[in-house]
């Protein structure tokens, strides 16, 4: 997988995705939506579903989770992605390929 497959994907994703989804909701999940609506008072549910997906997409960027996933998946990075290239790409070393170095000789004398 690649960059521009990742680049795609997301796309395919965002565009599956459409304005609105429905969840469905366990009794945890609907507890704890309850206590949280009842603290925070917000002027509806669904911003505190966003809000917790701002949450979720933040530590998993900050711990390194999405990270390890891309770069299981997609040989990529959060970072390279946002930036539109590949690490190699950034440094040129996809353009100026270093020839292997023979040490065969190195201590030799």
């Amino acid at each position: 997988m690649s960059l521009d497959t990742l680049g795609e994907d997301v796309e395919e994703r965002y565009a599956d995705l459409g304005e609105e989804l429905d969840v469905s909701l366990d009794r945890e999940t609907r507890n704890e939506l309850a206590m949280l609506t009842t603290a925070l008072e917000p002027d509806d549910p669904d911003e505190l579903v966003r809000r917790a997906i701002h949450v979720l997409f933040q530590r998993t960027v900050e711990t390194g989770t999405l990270d390890f996933h891309l770069r299981s998946g997609y040989d990529v990075t959060y970072d390279e992605y946002l930036s539109g290239m590949t690490f190699d790409e950034m440094t040129g070393a996809s353009q100026f390929p270093q020839q292997a170095q023979n040490d065969d000789r190195r201590y030799q004398f």
